[in-house]
């Protein structure tokens, strides 16, 4: 009598990391990204405020991760070096890190999606290639995201509510019917009547730097 091995593919299968809901909204002068913070790992509920919504490149960029929290660090790291490198444009980071996923050893093996958004660009990323930008300002992913993407919508076109208040609501009511969604939501948002804070040169602020030592020396 032999036994069957169970691969690591199958091992996977049984102990899933589930869903979540990411929503981005661009409304009246602002763009907002929000998530809930529940991680549920096979039927069990392992965390209720996790963090899949961060800033990256100087705070000019949000980004809103659908998937395992490990992969989500993984990916950020890479999506931040794009961005340096690329200079803060959003759309050409979001290619060249699509690229790395597909061919990447590590990356391509990664199941997610992530939202990204910044004072022009508004896209959702897979690790298919796509690159996909918003028809109508409102975007989700995850789970929940039908949900909350059909309740942002409606606030849009029928209340006087801000972009923040829309995006942290629709969440909340994707939590009322997606079970692997909770009502523990992180909102950022961008204020597009403000002007963004200056990038730091490094070049110039190793010079300032220098500068100040000399005027010590002579002090």
């Amino acid at each position: 009598m032999t036994g069957r091995t169970r691969g690591p593919e199958e091992g996977r299968d049984k102990m899933k990391i589930r869903g979540t809901t990411i929503l981005a909204v661009r409304h009246r002068g602002k763009v907002t990204v929000a998530g809930d913070g529940q991680v549920t790992l096979d039927t069990t509920v392992m965390k209720h405020g996790a963090r899949k919504v961060r800033r990256l490149y100087h705070n000019q960029v949000i980004v809103g991760f659908a998937g395992a929290t490990a992969d989500a660090f993984t990916l950020f790291d890479r999506f931040d070096q794009k961005l340096e490198q690329y200079k803060g444009n959003l759309v050409r980071a979001a290619v060249e890190l699509t690229k790395d996923w597909r061919t990447d050893r590590v990356l391509r093996h990664l199941e997610a999606l992530m939202i990204a958004v910044s004072r022009d660009s508004f896209l959702i990323i897979s690790g298919n290639g796509d690159v996909i930008e918003s028809d109508d300002n409102v975007m989700a992913i995850g789970s929940g995201g039908p949900f909350a993407l059909a309740a942002a919508r409606a606030m849009v076109r029928y209340s006087d509510l801000t972009a923040t208040e829309i995006a942290r609501e629709s969440v909340k009511i994707a939590s009322e019917i997606c079970i692997f969604t909770n009502d523990h939501v992180t909102v950022e948002e961008i204020d597009l009547e403000e002007e963004p804070d200056e990038i730091p040169v490094k070049g110039k602020e190793k010079g300032k730097e220098k500068e100040k030592e000399k005027e010590k020396e002579k002090g």
